[in-house]
């Protein structure tokens, strides 16, 4: 690191090519990073460098400012594709994230720090649901609060309630989601999966035998299709969920279409039984 004097706050940084690595993207792992690429001769600069460094003190912490002169990080330069200065980008989590060129008023560069902070929280909060799900519904439910209308932020804090198994407060997030009119493609994923933990439990082999003994019964064969999905036994719930459709269309063949669509949604998107029983599906119906 190559702080430029004593006077420089700690949370303002000078680079040079040798350290650039270190100084943006290994730092941005832990607080993000604002990369400046400025340059003496440069007008422009001289305006917008004070804004930043005064953000910079006044973050304390929040961020931490990293000064490129493009005579000294050339390849940096070329590498962040830069074309004209100055050039000011975000990084976090080892990522470029966001960028502005030029001067900007000081409020608009506020706002931009602001969404920069709010992104790498999100990635920290993420991280956390792998380790440690309660602190990170702690936390999504503060970021919450701080952005109501962040759907990323809801998708993620129901996200983190399924995991640990809080299925009603899952889907009352989920619920109010919806009343948008419409959730987000991993919205609908956490909806199909929430549905289908539901459906798990079920005394599979006592049905499969009822089914099997009456097998023009539509109503065992829809059971028998949703405790197979509840035990994940996809490829069997999906044939038995078409040939519900094909005999009862506007029934319980709706049913067994809206089980159909979640198991798509809850398989990966490259499994060939997705495809295959779409086309298929689409042909019952139409």
């Amino acid at each position: 690191m190559n702080d430029s004097g004593e006077e420089r706050s700690e949370w303002v940084v000078d680079t040079v090519q040798q350290s650039f690595h270190e100084d943006v993207f290994d730092r941005s792992k832990q607080i993000p990073v604002v990369v400046d690429f400025w340059a003496a001769w440069c007008a422009p600069c001289k305006l917008l460098t004070p804004v930043l460094e005064k953000l910079a003190v006044e973050g304390a912490g929040k961020f931490v400012l990293v000064k490129a002169d493009t005579e000294r990080v050339a390849e940096a330069a070329t590498e962040f594709q830069v074309s004209s200065i100055p050039a000011v980008f975000g990084v976090s989590g080892g990522e470029i994230v966001d960028f502005f060129h030029g001067v900007l008023p000081e409020e608009q560069i506020r706002g931009w720090l602001g969404q920069l902070l709010q992104h790498h929280s999100i990635v920290a909060v993420r991280a956390l649901e792998e380790t440690d799900p309660p602190a990170a519904e702690i936390q999504y439910r503060a970021l919450t609060e701080q952005a109501p209308n962040d759907s990323s932020l809801a998708i993620g804090l129901a996200r983190t309630l399924l995991a640990q198994g809080k299925d009603d407060d899952c889907r009352s997030v989920l619920d109010q989601l919806e009343q948008r009119g419409f959730l987000e493609p991993e919205a609908e994923q956490l909806l199909a999966r929430l549905n289908m933990q539901s459906r798990q439990g079920g005394d599979l082999e006592s049905i499969r035998t009822q089914a099997a003994d009456d097998p023009q019964d539509v109503l065992l064969q829809w059971q028998l299709a949703e405790a197979l999905s509840g035990e994940k036994q996809y490829p069997e719930a999906l044939e038995i969920c078409l040939a519900v459709v094909q005999h009862d269309r506007h029934g319980l063949g709706e049913n067994a279409r809206k089980l159909m669509v979640d198991i798509f949604r809850i398989l990966p998107e490259e499994d060939e039984l997705i495809g295959e029983y779409r086309r298929k599906l689409a042909m019952a119906l139409y």
